[in-house]
């Protein structure tokens, strides 16, 4: 197999996405840790619980939205019940199911330390980028994360990003005249297509 070398442009691309994701989860690691002896993995855990219906989620839904194996998110969730912040138990509609959920102290704790986890990632990533640049990093984000898994759910609920909105165009136009039945929703439809991922 013959090599194909990153070009000048790749390269300098390349390094500075490496020092990236080799910088920034260490940095809001240390920043949680200073603030509530946990790791932004924990934090992430505490988030989709309370972005979710019930502040519950069986823990194969959790591991999925975690981007973790099951075997790692018992671990840190045994962590969060032992601080009584997060309870398991088993699933009401199937006993077979185990349960996370979120404490009533758990989401307190959570609120309070929201405010200071986001400041700092404005900080960290934000204030350094204008719109343009945020439009850019999801993306590009959003782009290589269809490479490594296509079934993510960050693809799936937040919906299609400004190069699925080019690449389906003629699927879109066949739906707004065929599909919609009415003034309104062909408007609503519109407008979402036509401001998604900008």
């Amino acid at each position: 197999m013959a090599a194909h070398w990153l070009t000048p442009d790749e390269r300098r691309a390349w390094l500075a996405l490496y020092a990236l994701t080799s910088l920034l989860p260490s940095t809001l690691d240390a920043h949680l840790f200073r603030e509530a002896r946990i790791t932004l993995f924990d934090y992430h855990v505490l988030a989709m619980l309370s972005e979710s219906e019930g502040t519950s989620l069986p823990m194969s839904d959790l591991a999925a939205r975690s981007t973790a194996s099951l075997s790692r998110l018992s671990h840190v969730v045994k962590k969060l019940e032992a601080r009584g912040w997060v309870a398991r138990v088993p699933s009401s509609s199937d006993g077979r199911v185990t349960t996370a959920s979120l404490t009533p102290d758990g989401l307190r704790m959570l609120e309070d330390l929201a405010v200071s986890h986001v400041a700092q990632v404005r900080t960290t990533v934000f204030d350094a980028l204008d719109a343009e640049d945020v439009a850019d990093l999801e993306r590009v984000g959003r782009k290589i994360l269809r490479r490594l898994d296509g079934t993510h759910w960050i693809l799936a609920e937040i919906g299609p990003g400004a190069e699925d909105v080019a690449s389906d165009a003629p699927a879109v136009e066949v739906q707004h005249h065929h599909a919609v039945p009415d003034a309104a929703a062909a408007a609503s439809l519109h407008q979402q297509v036509h401001s998604s991922g900008h």
